[in-house]
């Protein structure tokens, strides 16, 4: 089950689940994400395993969560293919 990004206090971040039905899905995704990440010069945490990606958006200046971070975690969400 996706999971919306919540937002986590100590350090402050958000942080996202994402399930994928298969291992391609979830490599076209981390593709896709790397491209994100190289055109903004922003790296979320990533972990992940064969069908799920679990991703942390760190402030990228300062301790709190800023505008800039939503929307990266925005362009995230804009990469996920339609349900």
């Amino acid at each position: 089950m996706d999971q919306p990004w919540t937002l986590r206090k100590r350090p402050e971040r958000l942080e996202r689940r994402i399930e994928f039905a298969d291992y391609e899905q979830t490599r076209d995704f981390l593709e896709q994400l790397n491209s994100l990440s190289e055109q903004q010069s922003r790296y979320p945490d990533i972990s992940f395993g064969r069908t799920y990606v679990n991703l942390t958006i760190a402030p990228e200046s300062g301790e709190e969560i800023t505008e800039a971070d939503h929307q990266l975690g925005a362009q995230i969400d804009s990469l996920l293919p339609a349900s």
